[in-house]
């Protein structure tokens, strides 16, 4: 331990890419404190964290750990050392089990063959911490959603001890339940000395798990609060600079004509005869816990899955619109923002006037084969203008923005494409409070000018903000739909468990 009581302290720490993403920042950890980094997306927080775990070098300054230099040359180290971090952007192998990623580098065996009896008795003690004793261990990791694969991340920080434990966003694309669990481990972790960097852009939970909140905006710490002491609003002026107007639902929006109907979907035990209606003009949310099937649901609708059986009918048609793959879906009007936008929303790779013109590329082509340079320039300059996209230039690769910013370029793809029906799974998973509120408004601009929009999302006070009406979804099933003005969170908490309390345990 350091002289002043510090488990781990950074003093000056500073890096530069292109530009200074650290400036000069200075941050300490007590044992068993949970430490909370709030600030936007690209302020330098994961960079910071990156720094602390090995995987990035500063320019300048240096850590502590106990008192002692601590400069590990890689993530292995720093682990050997104790200090650990769940990152936002998920570091699993696909095609291995559960068991496997947990205890990736400490398979249990003797002689080169992997104990797997062992194996899966230690998987389902840590599996069950989280929530995901329902699964078994050998299954492998590709086949779950996003959330799933988020929980077995944090169960593989949890199987072993760690002065230091560090989690990226560890809650965006879990529900209610899943995180008051999350809490009641790092409370376990807190008690036997721990010390926990958290950092996440959901503010209530920052008062609620956090002992101390530090600020950083632009690459440098703003300041540092008892986590209990000071207002949400503070915060958040301090993230952004300014104060954030809140969000305005038109009460003057009138629900239009039925664009979607949904009659009995169904695939396997995810989607078990759903049946719904979306109009225009309006939002509609879709709350549930974890596996409900939400995101599953979308995919159908999208044609990303292929269905067992069920109908949609589109604009208030008679007969049934059949759509078998997303190419039918985007010819008929259907945009999916999925909630894996690296995996399925964007290519990497390739600048970000690229992404946004791959929706609709006949549009900004010469006849029928030559793309039009300046005319994807003007476009992509455009909507990098109209959604703040924080980026050096449109040549950028999109893999070098941040979270957020990645959101904003495939909402920029969806909105050249100008669909009628327009799906936003977790829209804004892993984003700052001001560019969420700027979804927010977008989302609410897009409704009030006719299309019918469908919001799947984990954070249910996100939904209670900004939707019309609520359809929860529990085990596969539609438990429940609102009226705004006759829902609360008790109520569709418990339509949302309503699944589980009729199937045995």
């Amino acid at each position: 331990m350091s002289a002043d009581g510090s488990l781990l302290a950074v003093s000056g720490l500073s890096k530069s890419y292109t530009v200074p993403v650290l400036r000069d920042v200075h941050f300490d950890l007590l044992p068993g404190e949970v430490h909370a980094l709030v600030g936007e997306n690209g302020a330098g927080k994961s960079t910071l964290c990156r720094i602390i775990t090995g995987r990035v070098r500063p320019d300048a300054g240096h850590v502590t750990l106990r008192g002692k230099l601590f400069a590990p040359p890689n993530p292995r180290v720093a682990e050997d050392a104790g200090v650990r971090m769940v990152m936002q952007e998920l570091n699993l192998i696909g095609n291995l089990s559960i068991a496997e990623n947990i205890f990736l580098n400490r398979l249990p065996g003797r002689w080169g063959w992997i104990d797997y009896r062992r194996l899966h008795d230690d998987a389902r003690r840590v599996m069950s911490l989280v929530g995901l004793d329902r699964y078994e261990p050998a299954r492998l990791v590709h086949t779950l959603g996003v959330g799933h694969r988020q929980l077995v991340e944090i169960a593989a920080a949890l199987s072993r001890r760690c002065a230091v434990l560090i989690l990226d966003e560890p809650t965006a694309a879990l529900s209610d339940t899943e995180t008051d669990l999350l809490f009641r481990q790092l409370d376990d972790l807190r008690a036997a000395g721990t010390g926990i960097i958290y950092i996440s852009h959901r503010m209530e939970e920052m008062q609620r798990i956090a002992d101390r909140i530090t600020v950083l905006r632009d690459g440098c710490m703003v300041a540092t609060h008892p986590a209990r002491a000071v207002a949400i609003a503070d915060i958040v002026r301090q993230m952004v600079g300014r104060d954030l107007d809140a969000v305005a639902r038109s009460q003057e929006r009138q629900r239009g004509g039925l664009a979607l109907r949904v009659n009995g979907l169904t695939r396997g035990q995810a989607v078990r005869d759903v049946s719904f209606e979306a109009y225009r003009g309006e939002i509609l949310g879709f709350a549930g816990l974890m596996g409900a099937g939400r995101t599953e649901t979308m995919r159908l609708i999208f044609g990303a899955d292929p269905l067992d059986r069920g109908d949609l009918y589109l604009h208030g048609a008679g007969t049934p619109t059949r759509i078998r793959s997303p190419r039918d879906a985007v010819r008929h009007g259907i945009a999916l923002l999925t909630e894996d936008r690296k995996a399925e929303g964007l290519l990497l790779p390739l600048p970000i006037r690229a992404n946004i013109g791959l929706a609709r590329m006949p549009a900004l082509s010469s006849g029928r084969t030559w793309l039009n340079a300046e005319k994807e320039r003007e476009n992509t300059a455009h909507f990098v203008r109209d959604l703040s996209v924080n980026c050096r230039s449109t040549e950028q690769p999109v893999g070098q923005l941040s979270g957020g910013n990645q959101q904003k370029v495939v909402l920029a793809k969806w909105l050249f494409r100008d669909c009628e029906i327009l799906i936003f799974d977790e829209p804004t998973r892993g984003i700052d409070v001001g560019a969420k509120f700027e979804i927010y408004r977008l989302l609410e601009d897009l409704a009030g000018r006719g299309k019918a929009v469908l919001v799947v999302s984990s954070d249910l006070k996100e939904l209670l903000t900004i939707c019309d009406r609520i359809a929860v979804l529990s085990l596969g099933r539609l438990a429940a739909t609102f009226e705004r003005g006759q829902w609360s969170e008790h109520t569709i908490l418990q339509a949302a468990l309503s699944g589980h309390a009729s199937t045995p345990s």
